[in-house]
């Protein structure tokens, strides 16, 4: 009786099920690997919503899956449905999503309409919190009789939007991985290898060819390995975060060292300067296009590398066209490895869009034509290089011919360059000595005239002009790092008594030995005394708080208290008001309102008695 209830369910599930795409019926027939596609359902969701919350299967906003899958750059809240009866034959599955460069997905696993599995992938997380170790992203599902299986996925990525579903065996499984995993190694190890070598050459012998033949390899191999997701698992593991810029970043990267390779080996530098100077603009777009993506949304980082990189592409065959019709043997050769790899690209984009129906990977045949052409080319530098070595070769012949007849005249000449080097190097000696002399002497004279325009003559510390541009500074850093800012006004009480009572000079000194007390009283050396005017000081203190800056100005106005000073056998009596105001900077114009608050704060404290210490409370805080 139980059995035949299971039956009626499941046969109900399947009923609902064929209201959208067909649910896959699931038999000891089934094959090892089934590709997914003509079973899944695909819901485009104008917002973010739970799975709860999806339309019913038989809803005609859900609709079956194109032949080719989906495609194109961007997806964001599309849900994919996927409906498996099984009827025998129970055993466990893998589901396979092989598209490593998805961002986000989120699976839902409902067995007989009860949710059983959670869960997350992508690679917007770290690589151990992958349910499998593997550039793909795997599910294992248990498959048992008379059960209804649904799978829900949410798919939400700025990448390719290709979600190639695939339910195989897990000894198939095992099998596709070492055989993928076999022939990416390959394929990374002879781009590697090249690479390396190139380098090593480069290196060795000075070559710009080389060097640039091994940038392209191995920025080439360092993409090839980030589209395959084995950069991810190897190199950076622990950083998704890399993902979001590193292919629209080495895209334009590898199509700048393939303009400079390209005008090293088709010489335009010596056949053609109007194709030297399209080549080497390009190649500067190209390398601003790098610099540029990690600032800009993935998708359109990635339209502008496509775009350029189709351009670019045209221009290099064109310019290998012509030089080959002219008759040059190194862009005969060059202009057949790109015809290979372009036609490898092409092969890949019809597989991609199911014009080509094919047991491949998509990616296979342009991964073949990029190895080709990369091996190809390093047999067109190779020419290169054999044919350059015998042309500097003839011409040492020449050379050595030509030096047995000059080498009496050489040798005379020699002598007499000997001595006039001789007196040459005596005068440069005097003349560097001089110059060396007058340089010291104008940078003291610069230290002087600097310190002069920053220091106030009086107090020795810094004067007004000093203080605004360290304040503008200091506002910046705290804007950047969200740190607070603590300023300081300080005014000394009833000075006017002080010049009128015991002097000017007796009013000079008292100033100077104000400064002198604040300067000793600030320990670090990012804080900031100055002269602000007249009597007024002003105090920069980053990274300080308002209870910071309250306990600072509270030892100020002590030590000031403490202070005893004398003029002429006369004590003066000496305190200070201080004005308080602390915040973290929001704006270009914040500093300077933080400024006038802590003059504000400085008169409500001459207003309250003077000698002590008021702090601003009431402070807007200001809009960028």
């Amino acid at each position: 009786m139980g059995r035949l209830l299971l039956l009626l369910l499941a046969l109900g599930y399947s009923l609902l099920a064929q209201a959208g795409a067909p649910a896959l019926v699931y038999t000891e027939e089934s094959s090892e690997v089934i590709d997914l596609t003509p079973w899944v359902s695909e819901f485009q969701a104008s917002e973010l919503i739970d799975y709860r919350e999806l339309p019913p299967q038989n809803d005609p906003r859900w609709h079956q899956l194109p032949k080719q899958g989906t495609h194109g750059l961007g997806a964001q809240n599309r849900w994919f449905r996927i409906d498996i009866d099984v009827r025998t034959h129970p055993g466990s599955r893998v589901l396979s999503i092989n598209n490593p460069l998805l961002d986000n997905l989120r699976l839902y696993h409902l067995v007989n309409g009860n949710l059983m599995a959670e869960h997350h992938f992508g690679d917007s997380l770290p690589f151990n919190e992958r349910l499998l170790q593997s550039t793909q992203f795997l599910y294992p599902v248990q498959l048992r009789p008379w059960e209804h299986h649904t799978l829900l996925l949410r798919v939400d990525t700025e990448g390719s939007s290709h979600v190639p579903l695939t339910l195989m065996t897990p000894g198939h499984l095992s099998q596709m991985l070492e055989s993928r995993n076999l022939l990416q190694g390959f394929q990374l190890g002879i781009l590697t290898a090249i690479g390396l070598f190139s380098l090593f050459v480069a290196l060795a012998s000075g070559s710009f060819s080389y060097s640039y033949y091994a940038a392209y390899v191995l920025s080439m191999t360092l993409l090839v390995a980030s589209l395959q997701g084995v950069a991810f698992r190897y190199l950076w593991p622990q950083l998704p975060a890399m993902q979001a810029w590193v292919i629209p970043f080495l895209l334009p990267l590898v199509m700048c060292f393939a303009l400079m390779f390209a005008e090293k080996v088709l010489q335009l530098k010596y056949l053609n300067i109007r194709m030297l100077r399209i080549c080497r603009f390009s190649a500067a777009f190209s390398l601003f296009l790098a610099l540029l993506s990690p600032f800009v949304s993935y998708s359109l980082a990635m339209y502008c590398d496509l775009v350029a990189l189709l351009g670019i592409a045209v221009v290099l065959l064109a310019f290998a066209l012509v030089q080959a019709m002219r008759g040059q043997k190194l862009a005969r050769l060059y202009f057949l490895g790109w015809i290979v790899f372009l036609a490898s690209v092409i092969v890949t984009s019809l597989i991609y869009l199911g014009a080509i129906e094919t047991s491949l990977e998509p990616l296979s045949p342009a991964m073949a034509g990029v190895t080709f052409e990369i091996v190809f080319m390093s047999l067109v530098l190779a020419i290169r290089y054999s044919d350059e070595r015998k042309a500097k070769h003839r011409i040492q012949q020449e050379a050595l011919e030509q030096a047995k007849r000059i080498r009496e005249a050489r040798e005379e000449a020699l002598k007499a360059e000997a001595e006039s080097n001789e007196r040459l190097e005596e005068m440069v000696q005097e003349r560097t000595l001089e110059l060396e002399i007058a340089l010291r002497e104008l940078n003291e004279v610069n230290q002087k005239l600097t310190e002069q325009t920053t220091i106030d003559s009086l107090t020795g510390v810094k004067n007004r002009a000093a203080f605004n541009k360290r304040l503008q500074a200091e506002g910046r850093i705290s804007r950047r790092q969200q740190t607070p800012m603590a300023l300081l006004m300080l005014d000394i009480d009833h000075f006017k008594n002080i010049n009128d009572k015991y002097g000017h000079l007796a009013g000079d000194h008292t100033l100077k030995t104000i400064a002198d007390t604040l300067s000793a009283q600030l320990r670090r050396p990012t804080d900031l005394v100055s002269r602000f005017g007249g009597e007024e000081f002003a105090i920069i203190l980053p990274s300080t708080d308002a209870e910071g800056a309250m306990a600072v100005a509270e030892h100020i106005r002590e030590a000031v208290e403490a202070l005893i000073i004398e003029w002429e056998q006369l004590k003066i009596p000496l305190t200070v008001s201080i004005g308080v105001s602390s915040s973290i900077i929001e704006s270009d114009e914040h500093p300077l309102q933080l400024l006038e608050q802590a003059d504000k704060a400085l008169y409500q404290a001459k207003n309250d008695g003077r000698n002590r210490v008021g702090l601003f409370q009431d402070m807007p805080v200001p809009h960028s």
